[in-house]
């Protein structure tokens, strides 16, 4: 074995270098590094989101002296490669990092070089300081990359990953043992460097990988190579020892029926899996995760958990491994829960169990003891943590913890941390004091909400108030191409992870199903149902038709009720309690005149909402009303006709309707989508949990319409 020399043509990595894109940067080594960082950031086969950190060093003037000194800029504490920018990088004086080597007592006091950190900085305005700063900052070399590459963790974590290691890059990769990161990891970094001069990269034992070079190309070409080169070492290798993973022990439902098994559980795993804290999931049945799930070894790798930090830091320090049989019947959902329960509560006690054995008298207190990852052999995998971002890439960095077994198992033997390890990384008082100082959660974080309805007008308003809020959101309408236009807008506004998206009628029962089935693949199920669909039809009496009036009742009295029930049910599987919040209209209260159907199908809904919500109290599901009136702001019921018919009721002009519903207010104002918003969010937030059965009238303020 042995490495080759370097190329740029790459099967098992990406080569995104642009020439004509760095030439822009000639010269801006600090622009040419987060050039660099965003390009080995856009590869997951480099590196994980949020994982890795890179460098470099430049001379620059001393703001006190004015004399040139050397300067390194570093990604800083969180953040990501792949969206790095300067305001995410660390800028520290290099001699004075050196410095502080006369300060360091030794591994017993690791963590008070982190303070010391700070009286290095030589950009006042840049990002705090990451553990990970004196790895880089006793490299001599101009460019660094330290990353997690799947292919060369899997060679870090095989149990003879050292002599590999050696055999395979002729002695030119250094190797340092397993040690948490940290000041003397980088004294360790600076010895191996030192005792094997040339060399053109570190790997560190469990944990990843340092490449360098003397420019940012020279680095992101070595990282390249390097990786490259494990991975097809690995490739050549899968098979000689025998099947991968063991082989087969069940074969995977197919996908449509993996899917039906996905949504038939995932409001029962969530149910149990936010016992502490609500939870939004994620699934996944990406093939490698089925090769594996489905294997004669997942008894005996899965328990032994991940060994790359950033993998366990997110993924907790083993999975929790159903045992269901992929074609088993979820339908009755009590029998599901009696049999999954003894295993949630004996996953609670391992990790209690591993929390006390392996604490410290100065530890952090326990955290949730839930798992975050759950393995469903036959169908796949399902995460579950704080935001739907943190559960999809839990499920990605299980997934990468999965390729480093492959690739360990098929050159020689995985080897996890020791849990002692793996505790002192998870419960580290200074990943304890990062995730102290993450924002508050906002009031709707971990909700999930269908709004139906919510391509446009109110209901649209009340989405995006709520994913402010924190929420994530089915967003669905009965046009697809109102549909596709908001959800391009919410994906562009909130990002990939804050909503989902289906066609939905709410007159039609296969509808309703396909939705709430979106949801609950998208996010694990669902927690508000806000009833927002409508059409008016405004006609006097002789002119109203049986099909304006089976329409009227079928959208705004069946569809609230359909679409209740179908939520209700995914509710029930969760037993987290919930929301039911119906639309309704001042009409539900006030009479007046060519509005009989309309009218009388929103007192309908009103009514059934009461009926409801003397239900569903035992469930701790509430149900409530908001009353609107006049909300013609981007409101297709006023493409419908029924402005004309209202003005012609009125004796007024279509353009003269605005005003004349603000002025017949006590408040002499219009009312606009928002402010529906807002109000349904003064039901959800958190500080009306106690109440249901009520009516919230957001009209302006009409004395008719009071309900009392």
């Amino acid at each position: 074995m042995s490495s080759t020399t370097n190329n740029t043509n790459f099967k098992h990595v990406s080569y995104l270098w642009d020439n004509a894109e760095a030439e822009k940067l000639a010269g801006d080594e600090v622009g040419l590094l987060i050039y660099r960082s965003n390009l080995l950031g856009a590869d997951l086969r480099l590196t994980n989101y949020g994982g890795g950190n890179t460098s470099c060093k430049v001379m620059a003037n001393d703001p006190l002296t004015g004399n040139q000194t050397n300067v390194m800029w570093v990604k800083g504490s969180g953040g990501d490669l792949g969206t790095l920018k300067k305001s995410g990088l660390a800028a520290l004086y290099v001699d004075r990092l050196e410095s502080l080597k006369l300060r360091y007592r030794g591994m017993a006091y690791e963590d008070e070089m982190v303070e010391l950190f700070n009286h290095c900085i030589f950009d006042l305005a840049s990002k705090a300081p990451s553990i990970d700063t004196p790895l880089h900052g006793f490299l001599p070399f101009a460019h660094i990359d330290h990353l997690h590459p799947d292919a060369a963790i899997a060679i870090a974590a095989a149990k003879d990953g050292k002599q590999i290691t050696k055999d395979l890059f002729g002695g030119t990769i250094g190797w340092v043992e397993w040690q948490k990161p940290g000041f003397d990891l980088g004294l360790q970094l600076k010895q191996c460097l030192d005792e094997n001069p040339g060399i053109r990269g570190i790997m560190l034992g469990s944990h990843g990988l340092f490449t360098w070079g003397n420019t940012a190309y020279e680095s992101y070409l070595n990282t390249l190579n390097v990786v490259e080169i494990c991975a097809q070492y690995l490739e050549d290798n899968f098979g000689k020892k025998g099947a991968i993973f063991g082989g087969a022990k069940i074969d995977a439902l197919d996908k449509e029926n993996r899917i039906k098994q996905a949504v038939a559980l995932a409001p029962i795993l969530r149910g149990f899996c936010s016992s502490k804290t609500q939870m939004i999931g994620h699934f996944t049945d990406d093939v490698r995760v089925l090769e594996f799930i489905n294997s004669n070894d997942l008894s005996r790798l899965a328990p032994l958990g991940t060994s790359c930090p950033d993998h366990f830091l997110r993924t907790k320090i083993s999975p929790l491994v159903l045992d269901l049989k992929p074609t088993d019947d979820l339908s009755n959902v009590t029998a599901i829960k009696e049999k999954l329960a003894p295993a949630f509560e004996a996953y609670r006690k391992m990790y209690l169990d591993y929390y006390e054995t392996c604490k410290h008298p100065n530890s952090p207190a326990v955290r949730d003891t839930n798992p975050v990852i759950i393995l469903f052999p036959g169908v796949g995998m399902f995460s579950f943590s704080k935001d739907k971002q943190t559960a999809r890439v839990a499920a990605e960095f299980y997934t990468n913890a999965i390729n480093v077994m492959k690739g360990a198992e098929a050159v020689s033997e995985y080897t996890s941390l020791p849990r002692q390890e793996a505790f002192n990384i998870e419960y580290w008082l200074l990943e304890e004091a990062k995730l102290q100082r993450m924002p508050k959660a906002k009031p709707l974080s971990g909700k999930i909400a269908m709004i139906t309805g919510s391509a446009g007008g109110i209901g649209k308003a009340i989405a995006k108030k709520f994913v402010e809020e924190g929420a994530v959101v089915l967003i669905n309408d009965n046009d697809a191409t109102r549909l596709q236009s908001a959800t391009a807008e919410f994906k562009n506004l909130f990002g990939v992870d804050a909503s989902a998206s289906a066609l939905l009628d709410v007159t039609s029962d296969s509808d309703i199903s396909a939705a709430f089935d979106a949801a609950s693949l998208a996010f694990g199920g669902i927690d508000i149902v806000v009833n927002c669909a409508g059409l008016s039809i405004s006609k006097p009496i002789e002119e109203h038709t049986d099909k304006d009036w089976d329409l009227l009742y079928d959208v705004l009295v069946k569809g609230q009720f359909k679409v209740t029930q179908a939520g209700v049910a995914v509710m029930r599987k969760q037993a987290l309690g919930g929301d039911i919040l119906n639309i309704v209209s001042k009409n539900a209260l006030v009479s007046g005149p060519n509005n009989a159907g309309y009218g009388s199908a929103k007192a309908a809904q009103l009514h059934l909402s009461r009926l409801n919500a003397a239900e569903l109290g035992g469930d701790k599901i509430r149900v409530n009303v908001v009353n609107p009136d006049a909300v013609i702001s981007d409101s297709k019921i006023w493409e419908s006709g029924w402005a004309e018919g209202r003005a012609k009721a009125y004796g007024i002009t279509v353009a003269e309707l605005p005003n004349f519903y603000a002025k017949r207010t006590l408040l002499n104002q219009i009312i606009l989508p928002e402010d529906i918003a807002n109000a349904c969010f003064v039901f959800v937030g958190g500080l009306l949990n106690k109440s249901t059965g009520n009516v919230l009238n957001v009209d302006g303020g009409v004395a008719m319409a009071f309900v009392r």
